[in-house]
C-alpha cells in the first residue's frame, strides 16, 4: 500500500477500532487519562501478539511507524470505495 492520503484520519479511526478490539478481547480497559501514544503502543503490541499485523524490527519501532502501521491495518478493513481511501 502506498502513501495514505488521509493518514491522520485513518490513525484516529484505527485507534478507536483498536481500543474496541483490545477491550472486546478483554486484554485491557483504557482510561480517559491514557495518552494517545500509550494507546498506539499497546494496540500495536497487541495486534502483533495476536498475529493480526506483522511485527517490525525492534529498531524501526517508533511512534510514527506504529501510527502508519495502524493506519494501514485499518485501511485494509475499509471497503475500496470508502472516502478515506480516495
Amino acid at each position: 500500500m502506498g502513501k495514505l492520503k488521509h493518514e491522520a484520519e485513518l490513525v484516529k479511526a484505527a485507534i478507536q477500532a483498536g481500543v474496541r478490539y483490545a477491550e472486546g478481547r478483554g486484554a485491557v480497559v483504557f482510561e480517559p487519562a491514557d495518552s494517545v501514544s500509550d494507546k498506539i503502543l499497546y494496540i500495536y503490541r497487541l495486534l502483533v501478539h495476536d498475529k493480526v499485523i506483522p511485527p517490525m524490527p525492534e529498531e524501526q519501532v517508533s511512534q510514527q511507524s506504529m501510527r502508519r502501521r495502524l493506519a494501514m491495518w485499518y485501511a485494509r478493513q475499509l471497503p475500496k470505495d470508502h472516502p478515506l481511501l480516495k
